[in-house]
C-alpha cells in the first residue's frame, strides 16, 4: 500500500474504534442510570455507581461524536483505572480471575485516545480542519527584500529525519513514505 492509502486506512480504523468504544461504553452508563439493557433497577444517582453511570453515559456520547475526545478519554481512563483497582483488584491479581479485564481494557484504550486524539471524522477533527482552512497563508518572505538577501533565511529546511518522524508532513508535501 502506498502512504496515502495507509494513512487513510489508519484514520478510518481510529475513528471506527472510537465510535464503537464510545457506543459500547455508553451502554454501561445507560444500564446503570436507567436500569435497562440487562439491569433490573437503576443505581442510586448520588453514589459512586451513579457518578460512574453519568461519566459513562455522557463520556460515551462525546466519544461517539468525537467531541472533546482527549480530555474526555483522559477522564474515562481514570474512571476505569479507579474501577479496576477499587472493585476488581481486591478479588485477585489477574484481570481474568477478578473479572476486571473489561475495565483494564477500557482504561488503556482511553489512554490511547487521550494521547492520539479521536481522528479526523469527529467534531474535533472538523473543527481542526476548519481552523486550518481559516488560517492565513504563511508568508515565506519570498519576493520581499530580495536585494537584501533575506530570501528564505528564516525558514528551516526539512530533513529526511523530520519526514520519518511525522508521516503527516510527508503527506502534506505529497511524498509517499
Amino acid at each position: 500500500m502506498n502512504g496515502r492509502k495507509t494513512i487513510w486506512l489508519e484514520e478510518v480504523a481510529l475513528n471506527v474504534l472510537r465510535i464503537v468504544a464510545g457506543f459500547l461504553f455508553w451502554q454501561h452508563g445507560v444500564q446503570k442510570l436507567f436500569g435497562v439493557l440487562g439491569r433490573d433497577t437503576p443505581v442510586d444517582f448520588f453514589t459512586l455507581l451513579g457518578l460512574a453511570g453519568i461519566l459513562e453515559t455522557v463520556g460515551g456520547v462525546l466519544l461517539v461524536l468525537g467531541l472533546f475526545t482527549r480530555p474526555v478519554a483522559f477522564l474515562l481512563a481514570g474512571e476505569m483505572a479507579w474501577a479496576y483497582f477499587s472493585s476488581h483488584a481486591p478479588s485477585g491479581f489477574w484481570p481474568i480471575q477478578n473479572r476486571g479485564e473489561l475495565a483494564s481494557l477500557y482504561s488503556f484504550l482511553f489512554v490511547y485516545f487521550a494521547a492520539r486524539g479521536g481522528g479526523a471524522f469527529g467534531i474535533d477533527g472538523l473543527v481542526r480542519l476548519r481552523k486550518r482552512r481559516r488560517a492565513a497563508p504563511v508568508d515565506l518572505g519570498v519576493g520581499k527584500d530580495e536585494e537584501a538577501g533575506s530570501e528564505g533565511e528564516d525558514i528551516p529546511e526539512l530533513t529526511e529525519e523530520d519526514l520519518a518522524e511525522d508521516p503527516e508532513v510527508a503527506e502534506l508535501l505529497g511524498d509517499n513514505p
